[in-house]
């Protein structure tokens, strides 16, 4: 499959067409039809915090996704341009299950909008860097893709 692109301005109302978009990418790279809920929440969620740092940091830059698949895994990368708070980027780090299950996290929404990813993705890897944070997502693609 090749790599799609979408950008979109940090306003909430288009969380909803990214969700959109992502799932029929999803479906027809393969993604098994019980998984799409999981890509689209948890899209959902990687979209509205980055929409929410967007619009207190930077309203006038685009928040970026790239979808692709390949080796039978549908890959989703949601980017922002906030840089972090330190020179490593500071992007808080998503408490694991265990953390969470026993009330270890932080409060902050933040780490909980990465805890539910982390839970709903397959794979999740978060970068921060001095440009802004990523949130690559994936899970497994078992059918032949259309795309």
């Amino acid at each position: 499959m090749s790599t799609v692109e979408l950008s979109f301005s940090a306003l909430p109302v288009h969380v909803r067409t990214a969700r959109l978009i992502v799932t029929a990418v999803a479906r027809r790279s393969g993604v098994a039809e019980p998984l799409l809920d999981e890509v689209r929440l948890a899209v959902g969620e990687a979209c509205s915090r980055a929409v929410e740092a967007h619009r207190r940091h930077c309203p006038d830059e685009p928040v970026r996704l790239e979808l692709s698949g390949a080796d039978r895994r549908f890959e989703v990368t949601v980017s922002d341009t906030v840089p972090g708070e330190d020179e490593a980027g500071g992007l808080p780090k998503a408490p694991d299950a265990e953390e969470f299950e026993y009330g270890l996290a932080g409060e902050g929404t933040a780490e909980l909008g990465l805890a539910v990813i982390a839970g709903l993705a397959d794979d999740v890897e978060i970068a921060s860097t001095p440009k802004g944070v990523q949130i690559r997502m994936s899970w497994p693609a078992e059918a032949e893709a259309t795309i």
